[in-house]
């Protein structure tokens, strides 16, 4: 899979994982989180609340996401299980390009990639627009989403058509969002951020090395949550 180009600068883009689509980012290792670690088949299929609300705890400070189920089922379920479980604790935001979004999902810990290897999920419908604050699964094609997730810095409304459905909306801290480093820019090879495949092969050591000063989610946690009756 090509780079990822920029929205800005053309209409066509795909948020994808250059060079490795549909490859989740690693787990975390060493958390005693078996969710993690051997994903439970069973609890990937289980609903997620009708809505709740992410607390994502930055280097720069805290922003609080409402997820909607109604927006984005299957979406709604894999943000839950990968928040329930501590996914995000640690993981770096390695794409971020001010006026566009601000991309995250590739975990540093490059031993356990492998659990969420292929661990795809189905399509969702669009039914929520691409506005700024919005967050959205990233995917290289249709029925890839796995890990990646991005915010909307701008009405990207026109990306509504080509399948990228929000799962939520930023309700409070945008301004820490819009306050992420974005010196590096868009990522390799038509920019000089980081590389997609060498945070894949290379991890943490490779961020740290030549992109210290990427910011990072300290922790990720659901901190409020509703449902209606199911029948």
């Amino acid at each position: 899979m090509r780079a990822i180009p920029v929205a800005r600068h053309r209409l066509a883009v795909a948020l994808t994982l250059a060079g490795v689509a549909g490859v989740a980012g690693a787990c975390a290792r060493g958390t005693g989180t078996t969710g993690l670690v051997t994903p439970n088949a069973a609890a990937l299929e289980r609903p997620a609340p009708d809505s709740f609300v992410v607390a994502f705890a930055t280097s720069r400070g805290t922003f609080d996401v409402m997820v909607r189920r109604a927006w984005a089922p299957r979406g709604a379920d894999r943000v839950y299980y990968l928040v329930s479980n501590r996914y995000y604790d640690g993981v770096r935001f390695f794409r971020v390009v001010p006026g566009f979004v601000a991309q995250f999902g590739l975990h540093g810990d490059t031993a356990v990639s492998a659990a969420w290897r292929g661990l795809r999920i189905p399509d969702d419908s669009v039914r929520a627009s691409n506005t700024r604050g919005m967050l959205t699964f990233a995917m290289g094609g249709p029925n890839t989403r796995t890990t990646q997730l991005y915010v909307s810095y701008r009405d990207n409304s026109r990306l509504d058509a080509m399948g990228f459905a929000p799962v939520g909306q930023v309700v409070a801290g945008m301004e820490v969002v819009d306050s992420l480093h974005g010196g590096y820019g868009e990522g390799a090879p038509r920019g000089q951020g980081p590389d997609q495949g060498r945070i894949v092969r290379e991890g943490n050591a490779y961020l740290r090395a030549q992109f210290p000063r990427l910011d990072s989610i300290a922790t990720a946690r659901v901190t409020q949550r509703w449902t209606s009756s199911r029948p």
